[in-house]
């Protein structure tokens, strides 16, 4: 029998030569995102509690002998899309293409020689909804660059090369958490990644064995890390790192925030107060599902969820009211996931719960005027891999 990756790999490799002319060297593929825990402190050289997600970018590609490049999805309506992989300039592609392009150019930042190639992308991962739909893109055509181009590079270099792409070229300065979740991740496992010298370790979270479930809400709120609020974020992080003479916000404990709360302006305040406490909520978390399991951790997502919705200011209304009604029905712990201002929550749910919290939630967003939300479960999954 046919196994699910390989009939996926078939079905892309087929229509990519059905578009391209002939067969492509290899698919690959990468999975999105949830971060269970950790929002904001992977730029801070913090601690992040990711996992890799049942959900997945896939691309096939074929190396050319020249330097023309050849971009197309299998969704939107950008078409094919044509480049020089010699003459990429930063922030200059438009749509999904700057992902894979800002991957090529990266690699040859690096020193890796990228010739021009042929790609065709299909993903499954939502768009939009703060489960890293970017990354898995990146994730994906990193993997399959090194491999054609033998570049040899450790997860830990794609990392930071992917990352480079982001900053650097398609202009959203994020870190390292989504990239690392993706390349990174394990099945039944979250990825406890200090963002400080990307040293990780799988903790496991099963949530199912724990009569659970792991529902994201996609409240169709639509968001982006290339706007002001994400980059607002952090450069309050910055100026509170400088005023207290840190290297960086990592370097602060919570015994500490007394004394920060004397030297930092109420606004920078609450975004290091944020920060501070959701470092060492992931630490709490990863102890807990080390030692008692995941039915053990929802009040610490609960009290993520107030601290980025008080201090750090990046929820919304429609995030408030899934976690709120969530909560409500029956959830033990939630909260919104990914870079804020929209996107989607998680709820740990009891089993028995799932549909209560489902139906409850559809039915306050009909009541609040908001778009119905998608609901559905992610589990655990593993990192990028050849498929074919």
């Amino acid at each position: 029998m046919t196994s699910a990756p390989d009939a996926a790999a078939g079905a892309l490799s087929k229509l990519f030569e059905g578009t391209f002319g002939s067969a492509p060297d290899g698919v690959w593929q990468a999975p999105g995102r949830v971060n269970l825990i950790g929002e904001h402190t992977d730029y801070n050289e913090g601690f992040v509690l990711p996992f890799a997600i049942d959900k997945t970018a896939k691309v096939a590609v074929r190396l050319r002998h020249d330097s023309r490049v050849r971009l197309l999805s299998t969704f939107g309506a950008q078409g094919l899309v044509e480049a020089d992989v010699d003459k990429l300039l930063p922030e200059s592609a438009k749509g999904w293409t700057k992902y894979p392009l800002g991957v090529a150019w990266a690699l040859q930042q690096r020193g890796v020689l990228v010739p021009g190639f042929d790609l065709l992308m299909d993903s499954d991962v939502p768009l939009g909804a703060g489960l890293s739909s970017s990354h898995a893109i990146e994730c994906a055509v990193i993997s399959a660059l090194n491999d054609l181009a033998g570049a040899g590079l450790a997860a830990e270099d794609m990392v930071l090369a992917t990352q480079r792409a982001e900053n650097d070229f398609v202009g959203a300065p994020t870190g390292i958490m989504d990239q690392s979740a993706s390349l990174r991740g394990s099945k039944g496992h979250a990825v406890f990644l200090d963002c400080r010298d990307q040293s990780v370790q799988l903790v496991p979270f099963d949530a199912q064995e724990a009569g659970l479930v792991l529902l994201v809400i996609d409240t169709k709120v639509s968001h982006s890390h290339a706007d002001g609020g994400y980059a607002s974020r952090r450069a309050s992080c910055e100026l509170g790192a400088q005023v207290l003479g840190v290297p960086a916000l990592r370097d602060v404990g919570v015994g500490d925030l007394a004394e920060a709360g004397s030297l930092l302006d109420p606004t920078t305040f609450r975004r290091v107060r944020h920060v501070v406490t959701e470092n060492d909520r992931v630490l709490q978390t990863v102890e807990r599902l080390t030692a008692e399991g995941p039915a053990h951790i929802g009040t610490l997502l609960d009290a993520s969820h107030a601290s980025m919705r008080d201090d750090f200011e990046i929820s919304c209304r429609e995030l408030d009211l899934a976690v709120e009604t969530s909560g409500a029905h029956g959830a033990i712990g939630a909260r919104m996931t990914g870079g804020g201002f929209g996107g989607s929550a998680i709820a740990l749910t009891p089993v028995g719960h799932e549909q209560e919290v489902r139906d409850a939630v559809v039915q306050a967003f009909g009541a609040a005027g908001f778009t119905t939300p998608d609901i559905f479960t992610v589990t655990p999954a593993a990192g990028a891999t050849r498929l074919a």
